[in-house]
């Protein structure tokens, strides 16, 4: 379908250019929310009669959207959730539960604003974007994290996971019992002192006989 675009919209173009895009797209999302017409003679009419009025009122949307943008860029919001010792989180960590943290810390974004690749499913530091407008977009900072505490050692920048796996390799490194090269196999280590107690016991008795 032959759409008018009323506003930029990611790779496809900018105000008032002409594109195809697939019919499904077109009218399951751009045509409802008012982000492109269909490209007909009436429309373009229109469009034309009313292109000074939507770049002005498209510049001052981007106008507001880069000062929200200044005060909301690299904001980091904490989001303690419940997970494994591996760091696998009993859930996940969607858009919305973005929106809500950055409402706590007084922004105020849509979910529909907060863009992510797919839910977070283990804890750790992220990046977010978040898209204001068309043309402002910022990164927020998502530290997914157990307690309070783990998520003050992630803003630090240290990695709860590799922490914790070095702390169990060293554990395990403190168990193992150092084994002596010359022993024969099948032997167990002390083996030769008790071999050694057990045949003096027996010269002993010998003697005593």
């Amino acid at each position: 379908m032959d759409i008018i675009l009323l506003e930029r919209i990611g790779n496809l173009g900018q105000i008032g250019d002409v594109v195809s895009v697939k019919d499904g797209y077109a009218r399951n999302f751009l045509l409802p929310q008012k982000k492109a017409l269909r490209a007909n003679a009436a429309n373009k009419k229109v469009f034309e009669a009313n292109r000074d009025r939507l770049v002005s009122e498209n510049a001052e949307k981007r106008t507001d959207a880069e000062k929200q943008g200044e005060k909301v860029a690299d904001t980091e919001i904490i989001l303690i959730r419940a997970a494994s010792n591996a760091g696998q989180l009993y859930g996940s960590v969607n858009v919305r539960d973005v929106a809500i943290a950055l409402a706590d810390k007084g922004h105020d974004i849509d979910k529909k604003q907060v863009i992510m690749g797919a839910p977070i499913k283990t804890i750790g530091m992220y990046d977010v974007t978040i898209a204001l407008h068309p043309e402002v977009e910022v990164t927020v900072k998502a530290n997914v994290a157990r307690s309070d505490d783990e998520a003050e050692l992630q803003s630090q920048g240290i990695d709860i996971l590799a922490a914790a796996f070095e702390e169990d390799r060293g554990e395990a490194e403190g168990f193992t019992e150092a084994l002596d090269p010359d022993r024969e196999l099948g032997e167990l280590p002390g083996a030769e002192d008790e071999d050694a107690e057990a045949a003096a016991d027996d010269s002993e008795e010998s003697a005593e006989g």
